[in-house]
C-alpha cells in the first residue's frame, strides 16, 4: 500500500496537490492488485486511463495546431500518433520515476510488470485523467506541457528513432538494418512485444510495446543511443559499426 509519505512526494514531483487523493491512488492502482483486496477493493486506474487519453489528445493537438502552423491534418495526425503513443508516454513518465509507486499483485510484480511499458505508459495517461477530474483542464494540460510537451529537441531523438536509424543505415549499402520479434506475450486484446534492433548481424537495441510499431521505436532508440558518437546541436555524430 502506498503511504501519504510516497503520496507526497510525486505530488510535489508532478506540481498539482490532489483534492481528492483517492483519485491519485486509483490512478497508480493496478488490476492485478484491486484483484488482490477482498477486503476494501480499490478501484483500479482503467477508466481514468481513458478518461486520460482523451484529454492528452485534446492538449497535444492544441499544442501541435499552433507549434507547426504549416503542417497538414495528415502530418499533425501522425506527428500526434507519435509523440502520445505508449512508447512515447513510458519514455516521458522517466522524468517523475512514476513505476516506483505504482501498486501492482504480487504476481505481476514478480513478472516484471513494475518494468513494463504498457503499465507504465497506462498509469501515465491514468494520472492525466485524475488532475482533470480533481481540478479540470488546466492543471491536466499544465501537466502535459511540463512531462509530455516539454524538451522536444531531446525528445524528437526519441519519437523519430526509426526513421533516424533508418536514414543512417542507408548512408551504406553494406549496412542492414533489421528487426526482430523475440517474444511475443498475453492474450490476443493485450498483446506484448519484444522487438530487437539488430544492425549488421549485432542487437544494439532491445524494445517492447504493446503493439510491434511502439517496441520497435523503442528499440530504434536504444540502437542510437548505443551508436550515438557525440551531439551537435540539433542533429547526432554516429561512429561507424
Amino acid at each position: 500500500m502506498l503511504r501519504e509519505s510516497s503520496l507526497n512526494e510525486l505530488e510535489q514531483k508532478i506540481g498539482y496537490c490532489f483534492k481528492d487523493r483517492a483519485l491519485l491512488k486509483q490512478a497508480l492502482t493496478h488490476s492485478s492488485f484491486a484483484n488482490e483486496q477482498r477486503i476494501n477493493r480499490m478501484k483500479d486506474y482503467e477508466r481514468l486511463e481513458f478518461l486520460g487519453d482523451a484529454v492528452l489528445e485534446l492538449a497535444s493537438s492544441e499544442f501541435l495546431y499552433a507549434e507547426y502552423p504549416k503542417l497538414s491534418e495528415g502530418d499533425l495526425t501522425k506527428k500526434r500518433s507519435t509523440m502520445v503513443c505508449g512508447a512515447s508516454l513510458a519514455f516521458c513518465a522517466r522524468d517523475i520515476e512514476l513505476d516506483r509507486y505504482i501498486l501492482l499483485g504480487k504476481g505481476e510484480e514478480a513478472t516484471g510488470g513494475r518494468g513494463r511499458e504498457s503499465i507504465i505508459s497506462d498509469v501515465m495517461e491514468a494520472v492525466i485523467g485524475a488532475i482533470y477530474l480533481d481540478g479540470g483542464y488546466e492543471p491536466a494540460s499544465r501537466f502535459i506541457h511540463r512531462f509530455v510537451l516539454s524538451d522536444l529537441e531531446h525528445k524528437q531523438l526519441f519519437y523519430d528513432s526509426k526513421t533516424l536509424l533508418q536514414e543512417y543505415v542507408q548512408k551504406d549499402s553494406r549496412t542492414t538494418l533489421h528487426y526482430v520479434v523475440v517474444e511475443e506475450t498475453g492474450p490476443d486484446h493485450a498483446k506484448e512485444f519484444v522487438i530487437e534492433a539488430m544492425i549488421n548481424g549485432q542487437v544494439l537495441g532491445r524494445g517492447v510495446g504493446k503493439t510491434k510499431k511502439a517496441a520497435e521505436q523503442q528499440a530504434a532508440y536504444e540502437a542510437l543511443l548505443a551508436s550515438r558518437g557525440k551531439e551537435l546541436g540539433r542533429g547526432y555524430v554516429f561512429k561507424e559499426y
